[in-house]
């Protein structure tokens, strides 16, 4: 029977073992004749979106999902809410199977994806409100008083009589999420939420769902590119490359984990001090007298110490390379240490199909 989790919080609210998801895609060949052949020899590739996911989310975490496109993130979410079926493994959200779709679980969560509408596009969105309230029976005082909240905090009640098609993609987004709290969930999907939103939208969502989040304490899962919403929201992240999780952990944990460098900046007091650098570390930038140079973490101190013994410097500044940069170099190397797994992994196959 599922559990409630609001009554246990070491239970984990999200828990998944071993989940993976392949799909059987067909290969269409160029030109005339390869395609008659394929309407009777048809080649298929396997594409492995998700690849053993092992993950628990505890009762009001707030988890980021990271990785690039087509890394697995939004087929892990569209596993969870029950929209797609495994091809094996397990998981459980609040003690239901996501994917046998039972009423009592679809009440209890929501999904949101920023490139999907939910909303009648030619009505009012209050009109969509009104269907939502009928599907997860909602009762007039409580969807009265929930819609109400969410437009005030989200500064949307003015707009509900307008047709969705005639507003802003922000404000459509913040019609989106008011549509997926009316029934008040206790899990949150939330696939790129603040995608193609300007910066003051972006920043406004983000407000929102940070003052939302610790208000209801509800858990959480977040898919971004933009690590503003990353740094703003989430204290836990979780890294997904090739359909693997390659990390698991604190925001900050991320630069120790994939950095190597360090970005120092140097203000030289006179602007001829400024020669030879290239052999201290790599430089990023020189506007004289300062300049910017990238240094392995470990030889900091010590590079540090050589320039001063040798320049008269104003200030120094020493600070961790952009999350942005680190994110991009963490997906490089998971892309390339799965590159050497599937390799070494063809070579296996290669070997023991040989004649003994």
């Amino acid at each position: 029977m599922p559990t409630d989790q609001k009554s246990n919080d070491s239970t984990p609210v999200v828990q998944i073992q071993g989940l993976t998801k392949s799909y059987r895609v067909y290969q269409k060949k160029e030109g005339l004749a390869a395609s008659l052949r394929g309407l009777f020899h048809r080649e298929y590739r396997e594409v492995k979106a998700v690849r053993g996911i092992d993950l628990a989310v505890k009762q009001g975490e707030f988890v980021a999902f990271l990785g690039p496109n087509g890394a697995g993130k939004t087929t892990t979410l569209k596993l969870l809410s029950g929209v797609i079926n495994p091809t094996s493994g397990e998981a459980k959200v609040m003690g239901y199977v996501p994917w046998k779709r039972e009423n009592a679980y679809r009440r209890r969560f929501a999904l949101v994806m920023g490139q999907k509408n939910q909303l009648w596009w030619d009505l009012p969105a209050q009109e969509s409100f009104r269907l939502h309230q009928q599907i997860y029976r909602i009762d007039n005082v409580s969807f009265e008083r929930t819609r109400d909240e969410l437009t005030e905090l989200l500064e949307i009640r003015e707009l509900l009589k307008q047709p969705v098609r005639e507003l802003s993609l922000g404000e459509r987004m913040k019609m989106e999420l008011t549509a997926a709290l009316l029934h008040s969930p206790d899990v949150l999907f939330l696939d790129e939420p603040t995608i193609g939103l300007d910066v003051v939208a972006q920043h406004n969502i983000q407000q929102f769902l940070k003052h939302y989040q610790a208000e209801r304490h509800i858990t959480i899962l977040l898919t971004s590119h933009y690590m503003k919403d990353v740094a703003a929201l989430c204290k836990r992240v979780v890294i997904i490359a090739q359909g693997r999780i390659e990390y698991d952990g604190s925001l900050s944990g991320i630069i120790d984990s994939f950095s190597g460098h360090k970005i120092v900046t140097l203000q030289f007091a006179e602007d001829d001090a400024m020669k030879e650098l290239e052999r201290f570390g790599q430089v990023l930038e020189t506007v004289p007298p300062r300049v910017k140079l990238r240094i392995p973490r470990a030889d900091v101190p010590r590079t540090l110490a050589a320039i001063l013994s040798q320049h008269v410097i104003e200030d120094v500044v020493v600070e961790d390379p952009p999350l942005e940069e680190v994110i991009a170099d963490a997906f490089a190397r998971a892309r390339s240490d799965q590159d050497e797994r599937d390799g070494a992994a063809e070579d296996q196959v290669a070997e023991a199909e040989l004649p003994s």
